[in-house]
């Protein structure tokens, strides 16, 4: 019992001693939060974990509608138009001046493939500290799964494909349309 009690005595010790040290990290202002110096790469390995779990395992119950509807991905194609190519990308395009400060460095949408469901639940719900807003609070989930829809087309569009299916795209008077990010589709009369 006298073993128990001191390895239970040693283990709070332990617990006290890393929250002050912790509290002293904290306070000190020694860790650089400014996007444009990088994690130390354990901070980043540990966030990137972070993210990529708490997605999974939120994201695991979702239940994917038919995401080759061809009216959906046409929805979804003017709503990434006008909320996410400063972030994203569209094919062809450069980084955006908002791009290029952001850390983390958001996925480029245009060549890289998100799995739906976790697509789905970063668009519906934001990540934390990491400039993705929470698209749900502004749009319902059918809008959002035609995202969803667009974004497994996306990778394999061409420049040209993507200006003429954004121009085809139904306009959205809730949206501001970014006519910079979509070419000519921004004018587009609806």
């Amino acid at each position: 019992m006298k073993i128990f009690g001191k390895g239970l005595l040693g283990a709070m010790s332990l617990a006290v001693v890393a929250i002050i040290g912790a509290v002293a990290f904290t306070g000190s202002g020694i860790y650089n939060v400014g996007a444009d110096a990088p994690h130390w790469p354990v901070t980043h390995t540990v966030l990137q974990t972070l993210r990529d779990r708490s997605i999974a395992v939120r994201s695991r119950g979702e239940s994917v509608p038919d995401l080759n509807d061809p009216q959906a991905i046409l929805k979804g194609a003017g709503q990434y138009a006008a909320m996410c190519t400063g972030c994203h990308r569209a094919p062809g395009a450069q980084d955006s001046e908002l791009r290029r400060g952001l850390y983390p460095q958001p996925p480029d949408l245009s060549r890289q493939q998100i799995e739906p469901r976790a697509a789905f639940w970063i668009i519906k719900h934001g990540i934390k500290m990491s400039a993705m807003p929470a698209w749900g609070s502004t749009h319902d989930d059918a809008t959002i799964w035609s995202m969803v829809a667009f974004l497994q087309k996306l990778p394999s569009m061409t420049p040209e494909q993507y200006k003429a299916i954004v121009a085809k795209a139904p306009p959205d008077d809730d949206m501001d349309m970014d006519p910079k990010a979509m070419g000519n589709a921004g004018n587009r009369k609806g």
